[in-house]
């Protein structure tokens, strides 16, 4: 089976401080890794390289066989994430920020796609609701659809 994901020798300086300091790592398909260690170990910022938000000050990452700072808008139609710094937009409803999402990642069936994570996420009950009043439960749940809705290889 391929690497889905290829982490070669990241670093990462600001400064003369190395928030990350040459990690490698392989992902194949359906394999699930964790990134384990004490604040300040750039688990986050490792992240935020492999989604394409920060660039390595070296090494290289590929997403699907293809380095992510040549391909990264169609790397990123492939990827998805949850965060909990991040939250979904609070005055919308977990519906209307599905469809957002879906627009947003080009998801061709919007209507199938939230009816089949609605149904798998049971969603049903909190669709219409506004996502800032749901508990932490619920906001996860509705995070989870937000990072499956494009259908997601990593």
């Amino acid at each position: 089976m391929e690497n889905l994901v290829e982490v070669k020798n990241i670093k990462k300086k600001y400064g003369s401080k190395e928030a990350v300091k040459g990690i490698s790592f392989n992902i194949k398909e359906n394999e699930i890794l964790g990134l384990l260690g004490p604040n300040g170990s750039g688990k986050t910022t490792t992240i935020g390289m492999m989604l394409g938000l920060l660039k390595p000050s070296n090494g290289e990452i590929l997403i699907d066989g293809k380095k992510i700072e040549e391909n990264r808008i169609e790397t990123l139609q492939k990827i998805n994430f949850i965060s909990p710094y991040i939250e979904l937009p609070k005055k919308l409803t977990v519906k209307q920020n599905l469809i957002v999402y879906c627009k947003l990642y080009n998801v061709s069936d919007v209507k199938n796609r939230i009816e089949y994570l609605v149904e798998k996420l049971r969603l049903e009950d909190l669709l219409n609701r506004v996502t800032g009043e749901l508990s932490s439960g619920q906001k996860n749940r509705a995070s989870l659809a937000k990072a499956l809705i494009n259908n997601p290889r990593v």
